[in-house]
Order: C-alpha cells, then structure tokens, then sequence
C-alpha cells in the first residue's frame, strides 16, 4: 500500500524571492544549513534556509528569537513568515513567525520506507 507524502505548509520557493516587492510579507520554509550568532549582532541571529530550488537568509531579531528559541535552536526544517528586505544586493526575509515543521522529514523518511515484515 502506498502512504501518501506529506505535504509542507505553502511557501514561496526560494528561487521566486527575487521577484518580491521589498517589504512584502512571504512565508518560506527549508532546512536549516547555517545558524549565525555573531557576538556583535546584538543578539540577532542570522538562518540560512534551503529548499530544492536554493537558499534564503532570514533575520531573527532578539525579541523575536526569546519566543521562538526552541524552533530556531533544534529547528531542521522551519517555516518563516516575514517580510522581504533587500540590503547591498542581498535579500533576507525579516522573520515575524517561525514554526518547526521538522516532524514533516520524519513523515517523508517514514513514507519512504518499505513495510516491515510481520514476524511472529
């Protein structure tokens, strides 16, 4: 019997962010490949998201990170809404809300494997 993929909450593909209005609100959603805390950032941390078609940098202001700090430090795959800001030819999304989706991965490595055997 097939199991059904998940499916991801919508998001904007990476590969389209350069078509969004600065200061436009997006969700996009990908692993997370790099956490960033510099020291002198003031306590704003710095995610690098992936999806298939490539990356999108978002910014996490402090206050912003103290409500959704379980997400943004265990976080493997993350849904971020915020609004597009684009800075020396860079474009980041200015998180407004985060939610883990990671349970969604173990539902796609579940699905992906074939049936036990039935022992006994």
């Amino acid at each position: 019997m097939m199991h059904p993929l998940p499916r991801p909450p919508s998001a904007l593909i990476a590969a389209r962010l350069p078509e969004v209005p600065p200061g436009r609100r997006v969700a996009v959603a990908g692993l997370v490949i790099l956490r960033q805390r510099p020291g002198t950032a003031r306590g704003v941390v710095f995610l690098t998201l992936e999806d298939e078609t490539g990356v999108v940098n978002v910014i996490v202001w402090r206050t912003l990170f103290e409500r959704y700090r379980r997400a943004v430090i265990a976080g493997r795959l993350l849904r971020v809404t915020g609004r597009v800001e684009r800075q020396a030819g860079v474009i980041h999304v200015v998180a407004e809300e985060i939610e883990d989706i990671s349970p969604l991965l173990d539902r796609l490595a579940d699905a992906a494997l074939p049936p036990r055997a039935q022992t006994g």
